[in-house]
């Protein structure tokens, strides 16, 4: 594989790219070779947590499932917070359990991610997906052991170049999420802001896929 595409929610099946799919327990494709798959904050439903959990699991089992994700908290939506913590809570110790990354949807509880991974002593890899705050919040992140992934803000704010060159090599990813730009236009990107040739960045985010997934790309 040329490219990795650490999060994007459509299947292109292209032989070059690695693509980790974006999948919900009840609207699963078996179809797709390499998946996460977890419970969005935006589509909590209390009624359905055990039966999306239990699916969750068995899917952990499989061995095109790379990840739990994306999950986490979303403080700009009307489900409530506390439902939401404890929804991601419990996708994290499945995490822990199966020793599978995660793949991380946060806005504006940044604070509270952080908190929940001390607490609950978390030491499988955590991505911060779509990424498009500030060098603070990056370092703050950074410092706390989690990994930054960079796609659709990147491309659409320049003001992500200084943020995004304080990365250290080892801690990012790159993804396309939901944007019609492909995962090469972002890796194009990525290696002008880091001053790298496209092979150096390839080999860079093989080495940080091979840590965090424990394969090789």
């Amino acid at each position: 594989m040329e490219f990795f595409n650490l999060h994007t929610h459509k299947f292109t099946n292209r032989e070059e790219v690695l693509e980790l799919v974006n999948q919900y327990p009840r609207e699963f494709d078996a179809s797709i070779p390499c998946y996460s798959i977890g419970i969005h904050p935006w589509y909590i439903d209390g009624n359905l947590l055990e039966e999306e959990l239990n699916i969750i699991e068995n899917k952990l089992l499989k061995i095109n499932c790379l990840s739990i994700g994306e999950c986490g908290l979303d403080k700009r939506v009307e489900i409530p917070l506390s439902l939401q913590e404890i929804v991601f809570e419990r996708q994290l110790l499945l995490a822990q359990k199966y020793n599978k990354p995660v793949v991380i949807h946060c806005v504006a509880a940044y604070q509270e991610v952080i908190a929940i991974k001390k607490r609950l002593k978390i030491t499988v890899p955590m991505i911060i997906h779509g990424f498009s705050k500030n060098k603070q919040v990056a370092k703050g992140l950074i410092d706390n052991g989690f990994y930054i992934s960079f796609g659709k803000f990147l491309l659409l704010n320049p003001e992500l170049e200084t943020v995004f060159q304080s990365i250290p090599d080892d801690r990012f990813f790159l993804e396309t999420d939901t944007v019609e730009e492909g995962i090469e236009e972002v890796y194009a990107l990525a290696s002008k802001y880091k001053n790298w040739s496209m092979d150096e960045l390839k080999q860079q985010i093989k080495s940080n896929f091979a840590t965090v997934f424990g394969k090789k790309l």
